[in-house]
């Protein structure tokens, strides 16, 4: 006998604000294909979508299953391969490729359930067999994409039938819906080279020229799902957000992913659409709790205590974003809700200096970098408000093309960048014993003993809850001071529609969008 199929709780929406023209679907849909796009230069398709994600420059990949380091490597995927679950409004799983899991009474062996109707560009069905190759082959490259399936044991697993997955894990895990949610593209059956582009893939799109920096893409009519609005979608790859915005203002491309806070009130003067999307971008500042002075608790506290959040979400991201409470995955369906809003407390700060015999103050140098909008000042103004407490920190910024390299889970004080993914996940990368990407150097027994019982606990709710707390030890306790929040800014050409609320992720999907049509 198994157990029921696990599914979420109730959990509160995610929280979306749309401006300006983005929700204009209704208004559109009268609108017939063909033409000439009001959203750009004349002669360009009304049927055709381009779009500036955000890159990380010469680092792009036809890979799906190795490090995917750009947001424009994830649009290009999504487009081209099926996942397995995809994030709901809420944050959790939803169906995709994958129509169920179910565990049996022990929660380390599933039953995933595949829909039958998919099919590869080439006409080969899509079957339970190239879902598991696949699955094994982001297992083999788990040093280049943080070990994201280090939960199952895929040697163990199995594809009894060409719509079954058998998936084993190592211990009871019941959050293997989540686990399935990223990045679990789905290539045919003992695909290895990638290197000429990309493979037959069972999306809503298939790739029909360029390279990994500039792409063109026909609808694959023969997918599965909901028809997508455009024939073509041409995504270009753009490091630099100034030049994405400036790529929409300019009639080059109809949607920008991710531009400069600064770029919002032009942009919706000139009549230009911003979608918003709360919870996308955090600069948390790491210290290490392993290297003094930050081994001392009272030292985490006291920058905690110091850091005047809203000064620096008015002035990092224009007050675009939410205050911070030092909980590392806000907008996750676990976070807890109710913790009292941390308020800056000098004297308190002091004291617990004091008591840390650091009354003299302390010398230490603060990284940064320029990668992201902001970075550079965040790291600037927490050195002025960390000044009073007797902490002086010299901020150094390093170059972005190495930053993440040099500086990333080495340095014990630095900005780091995170957002829009689940806490899962954030435990996988970046709080687990041992690993080189654990930045914080989290290694608290008891708290890792409690997360591996939260997952063995089958009741969502009750598993929420735990997660939950877990979440507000390591606020207390850890190494990370997550003073705001920021909100992503896409940018589109009026008349665009149906740009999706989802971060992280989810926000690579794109084949719903559609494009500016005539007037």
């Amino acid at each position: 006998m198994t157990a029921p199929p696990i599914s979420p709780p109730n959990r509160r929406p995610r929280r979306f604000v749309v401006t300006a023209l983005v929700v204009t679907a209704l208004a559109l849909s009268g609108c017939s294909a063909g033409g000439t796009s009001t959203g750009g230069p004349a002669g360009t398709p009304s049927d055709t979508l381009r779009y500036a994600a955000p890159s990380a420059g010469g680092a792009a990949t036809n890979d799906p299953h190795g490090l995917l380091a750009g947001e424009s490597d994830i649009v290009r995927m999504a487009l081209t391969y099926d996942v397995l679950t995809v994030p709901g409004p809420d944050g959790s799983p939803e169906p995709r490729l994958a129509t169920e899991w179910t565990p049996d009474d022990t929660l380390t062996r599933w039953t995933v359930s595949l829909r039958g109707d998919a099919a590869f560009s080439d006409g080969r069905p899509v079957t339970a067999a190239d879902a598991l190759f696949s699955l094994r082959r982001m297992g083999e490259k788990a040093a280049e994409n943080f070990g994201r399936l280090a939960m199952f044991d895929l040697a163990a697993s199995s594809a009894p039938d060409p719509t079954t997955l058998l998936l084993v894990t190592t211990t009871p895990y019941a959050e293997v819906g989540t686990a399935l949610m990223g990045a679990t593209f789905v290539v045919p059956d003992a695909t290895t080279d990638f290197g000429a582009g990309l493979v037959p893939g069972s999306g809503p799109f298939r790739p029909t020229g360029g390279d990994a920096q500039t792409t063109v893409f026909e609808r694959n009519d023969g997918w599965w799902g909901p028809p997508p609005p455009s024939r073509v979608i041409e995504v270009r790859a753009i490091a630099d957000p100034a030049a994405r915005a400036q790529a929409v203002q300019s009639g080059e491309v109809d949607l920008a992913g991710s531009v400069p806070a600064v770029a919002v009130a032009p942009a919706e003067a000139a009549g230009f659409t911003v979608a918003r999307k709360p919870g996308a971008t955090m600069y948390p500042v790491v210290m290490r709790t392993d290297t003094a002075p930050f081994d001392d608790p009272r030292v985490r506290e006291a920058v905690k205590l110091a850091t005047d959040r809203r000064q620096l979400l008015d002035t990092v991201f224009l007050g675009q974003g939410e205050l911070g409470n030092d909980l590392i995955t806000p907008t996750d369906p676990s976070s807890p809700q109710n913790l009292p809003q941390r308020t800056p407390d000098l004297e308190g700060a002091r004291a617990l200096m004091t008591e840390a015999g650091l009354a003299g103050g302390v010398d230490v140098t603060l990284h940064t970098t320029t990668a992201y909008p902001g970075m550079d000042t965040a790291a600037t103004l927490l050195a002025q408000q960390l000044a009073p407490i007797g902490i002086r920190a010299a901020v150094q910024v390093g170059p972005p093309d190495t930053y993440f390299v040099d500086v990333y889970g080495t340095e014990p004080f630095y900005v780091s960048f995170l957002g829009g993914i689940p806490f899962l996940d954030v435990v996988r990368v970046a709080l687990t014993p041992g690993s080189p990407t654990n930045e914080t150097a989290w290694a608290d027994p008891a708290w890792n003993a409690d997360l591996a019982s939260a997952l063995a606990d089958p009741d969502a709710a009750t598993r929420a809850g735990r997660l939950g707390d877990l979440q507000t030890t390591l606020r207390d306790e850890g190494g990370y001071l997550v003073w705001g929040v920021g909100d992503r800014v896409d940018l589109a050409a009026p008349g665009v529609s149906g740009v999706s609320p989802a971060i992280g992720f989810g926000a690579g999907f794109v084949d719903q969008v559609t494009p500016p049509s005539p007037s």
